[in-house]
Formats: structure tokens, sequence, C-alpha cells
């Protein structure tokens, strides 16, 4: 979207609500040929009727055949072209457990994983370790590892997942991933995509080096590894791109940090998924645009859990009343990306969604899944950044384009 082009158009009186309702993952694929998805396979009485109300396609948020990562999908959720505002996951995992990243730091998510005596990663996740345990091995590793010339941050992100932050004078986060995202494989080499990133990638191999050593005799999580190695972007901020005063709401941070990055006020973490719907009802009055996050989705799709992603998708059905409770103007239910069980991983498959509004002239299509949404007016390969123009129109947000 050419936010130059939308901004003239923006009402700045507007008073419709809009909410836009992700599930992390919800995308799925059958176990067998003749099967259903884990949408389709749900009970999720409150979806179908409303589905019956509303418009129905499948989106894609990156060019179409491509995976993407969670936070290029949600910036084509918000609108943003993902490929031009591209961002390290580091500074998305920072800013969603409320580090204040500088102009002089470098970040990276980091995850601890489990190698085997050949350095070869059996488990990318280290058994899901809890947070408290990834607590102990960050002030573990901060406490022994001495890098020359740099400040070391470390912390805990969520159960196995951590920050990692460098800060010091010509630091760069041009430098390779260390994660091959796939057991049976080696860590991989950080090394400099240019120049400016040569005394980064040093640090990293420093700081990967003495790591190892101090956690080779931990069990289950004897290594790490870290991807996104990025510095905070300079971006047109949400608010003033589609003139809402938006909120974000999520249990895990890093779907916080993408929200801080374009400028939403983003809540404290909640504990539930009813917790986050109750913060949504004490900020109704508030706000006009807001993001509730689901993350359970995506994380039974990663482990291959099929039914625990379909009792996920179910108990989000039984939370969509509170949600209609309070008269959105427009409500917005998707996924950022598909994860099947399947596949244990992100795929490039597209991701249903259902557009309901007041306004909106609805499909009469009478359930939510990947095949009744094949149907649907939106199409069955959309554009992710097409969302937030059409839920600003549906909304009463958007003025005349021309004469």
């Amino acid at each position: 979207m050419d936010f130059e082009f939308i901004k003239p158009l923006i009402k700045t009186d507007a008073k419709g609500k809009i909410v836009m309702l992700v599930m992390d993952g919800l995308g799925g694929l059958p176990l067998t040929p003749d099967g259903k998805t884990e949408l389709e396979t749900a009970q999720i009485p409150n979806m179908d009727a409303l589905a019956a109300k509303s418009s129905l396609g499948l989106h894609h948020s990156v060019p179409y055949g491509i995976t993407p990562g969670s936070g290029q999908a949600h910036l084509g959720l918000f609108g943003y072209d993902p490929v031009k505002y591209e961002i390290g996951r580091g500074v998305l995992s920072a800013l969603g457990v409320d580090f204040d990243l500088g102009p002089n730091d470098v970040a990276a998510r980091g995850n601890f994983c489990t190698v085997d005596e050949n350095g070869i990663i059996t488990d990318r996740r280290a058994g899901r370790i809890p947070t408290e345990e990834g607590e102990r091995l960050c002030n573990l590793l901060k406490e022994k590892v001495q890098l020359p010339g740099v400040e070391l941050f470390l912390t805990p992100e969520k159960e196995y997942r951590f920050v990692f932050v460098l800060r010091g004078e010509g630091l760069s986060g041009d430098v390779t991933d260390t994660d091959p995202q796939a057991v049976g494989k080696l860590a991989y080499t950080a090394t400099a995509t240019t120049p400016a990133g040569e005394r980064t990638a040093e640090l990293i191999r420093e700081f990967v080096r003495q790591g190892n050593e101090i956690l080779k005799n931990e069990h289950p999580a004897n290594s790490f590894v870290m991807r996104g190695f990025a510095g905070m972007p300079a971006w047109p901020k949400f608010p003033e791109v589609w003139g809402t005063k938006s909120l974000a709401i999520a249990m895990y941070p890093m779907y916080r940090g993408v929200s801080k990055v374009v400028g939403m006020t983003v809540m404290p973490p909640a504990e539930s998924m009813a917790e986050e719907i109750t913060m949504l009802e004490q900020n109704w009055a508030d706000y006009d645009f807001f993001f509730v996050h689901i993350k359970k989705t995506d994380s039974y799709g990663e482990d291959g859990n099929f039914e625990g992603k379909v009792h996920i998708i179910e108990e989000v059905d039984t939370l969509l009343p509170r949600i209609l409770a309070l008269d959105p103007d427009v409500l917005i239910i998707t996924g950022d990306h598909s994860t099947p069980a399947k596949l244990k991983s992100h795929s490039w498959h597209p991701i249903p969604t259902m557009l309901y509004a007041k306004d909106a002239r609805p499909d009469g299509i009478t359930s939510f899944g990947e095949r009744a949404c094949l149907q649907g007016s939106l199409g069955a390969r959309f554009d992710a950044n097409e969302l937030m123009p059409l839920a600003l129109a549906l909304a009463g947000r958007l003025e005349k384009f021309g004469a």
C-alpha cells in the first residue's frame, strides 16, 4: 500500500472500530488426501455462523509461493509491504520484552537448543524448557562471557527463546544467522554480509565459542542458535498511516515487538486467551483499532500436534461471542501464515480470512475453512496488505478518491 496515497483519504473524525483477531499459523493441511485441515476439523459454531454474514477469502502475506516469517507476515497484515519493510527478528524480540533498544544496538532472537556430542542439533527448542530455566541460562552466560569493547545484554523471552543485544560503536546487523532452523544440522557460523558487519560477526563468533563451552554440561539446553540480527528501523507509524488509535494485545513478546515497531500502544502480556479478551473489553472505549494475537495455534502446528491445534481453534471460537458483544464495525479473523501440523513448520499456503462488517456484502458461505474460503468474494489469493484499506472503508474511515 502506498502510504502517501492513502494519507489524504483518512477521515480524522471517524469513529468506526476495527478488531483484527490473528490466530498465528492458522492455515493447515489435511493429514490424509481425503481428510480435513485443522480449521475444517474444529467445531466452531460461532465462526461458522459469522461466516454466513461475512466475506471470505485466502490471503498471502508475502509474494506467492514464499514461506513468511512471523514478523514479515504481521507487517503484511498491518498494511506494510513486507518486502520493502524487512526487519530482523531480534528487534521484534527485544521490543517484545520491553528492552530499550538504542541506536548503537544490534539485537538477535536466540533459541536454546540441544546438540549431540558432534554438535548436531537434535532439538531446536531444548524440549521447550520453562522460562525460568531460560532466565538461569541467560544469567549464567552474562556472568561468564567476556566480549571486549561492547556491552552484552541477554534477556529471557519465553520458554527456550532469549534476546541477545550487543551495544557499542561501529556495530551492524549485516550478519548471517547461526540458526539452520532444522534438526540434524550443525549451527551455522556467523559471517558478515557487508564490510560494516565484520566486527559484529567476529564478536558473535566469539560469543558462540564461549557460550558453547559454558553450556556444554547443561541438559537439555547445552547450546544455542541465533537469527534475525538487526538494529531499530525508522518507519512510518501505524496510527498516523491509518488514522487510528491502535492497541495491540498479545501474550508472546515477538508480536508485542512488531506492534511497537509500527507504533501501536502495547498491553502487558496476558496469561491466557480469555485474559486477552478481557483486555479488549476493558480498553474498548479508548481505541479504534485492536490487534489481538493468539499464539498456540502456531505452537501446536510446529509441534506436529494436529489435535492440539484443533482444540485451540475451538477455544477461540468460544471467546468469539465476547468480541461480538462489543459490536465492532469491522472484525477480521485470520492468521499471519500457515503452520500445518503435517509439516511441523511455517508454509507458503494462503491463509483463511473472514471479514465481517456491518456494511459488507456477505458471501452467504456457512462455514469457515480453507475450502470454504476458496469460494469467497475476497478471492483465493489476495494480498494481506489489502486488508487494512478495506477494513477502514467498511468502518467509514476513508474519504472518496478523486472528483
